[in-house]
């Protein structure tokens, strides 16, 4: 009987090692899953007050796009204002995308429904870029920035939102 018990103690650790990776893993997929997103929520223009609107129909919205050794940001600038974080702005707000950081490159892409017209928004730490918002409304977008000249984990990108209110 200690016989079998002993045999079967190096088994059962064998498959608890298995067993529990797995299960993990499948948590971490549900609570993957389980992100919100403000475009996706009935009224998100709801949000939108002094303190997360950047800019107005006279005043630019400038937007600062980064890539640091892990990842990339963007930041509008709003005072106190975090990385990644929804932004709201009017319609009829020039927003100028720009990168602070040396050779960095970057393209903001709204799909094919964006809120500044059709096509991505691409530019750089020499040249940044500026577009009109022209529809209300809230869109998801993907912003990725690539430093030149690096060797490892060239480019990075993040998604976020950003909601338009205002007239069309």
């Amino acid at each position: 009987m200690k016989n079998r018990c002993i045999f079967a103690i190096p088994y059962l650790a064998t498959a608890l090692m298995v067993l529990l990776p797995s299960l993990s893993i499948v948590a971490q997929e549900k609570q993957r899953g389980s992100e919100t997103y403000l475009c996706s929520e009935p009224h998100p223009e709801a949000i939108c007050k002094a303190q997360n609107t950047c800019g107005s129909g006279s005043t630019p919205c400038t937007v600062e796009i980064k890539r640091n050794a892990s990842d990339a940001s963007v930041t509008p600038s709003i005072p106190n204002s975090k990385a990644n974080m929804p932004f709201c702005i009017k319609v009829g707000t020039t927003v100028s995308w720009k990168s602070p950081s040396r050779n960095t490159g970057f393209v903001v892409d709204f799909g094919p429904d964006g809120p500044f017209g059709e096509g991505a928004i691409i530019g750089g730490s020499d040249r940044p870029a500026s577009a009109v918002a022209q529809k209300k409304g809230c869109y998801k977008y993907s912003t990725g920035a690539c430093v030149s000249g690096s060797i490892d984990g060239m480019c990075a990108s993040v998604e976020t939102e950003l909601i338009t209110t205002g007239s069309q």
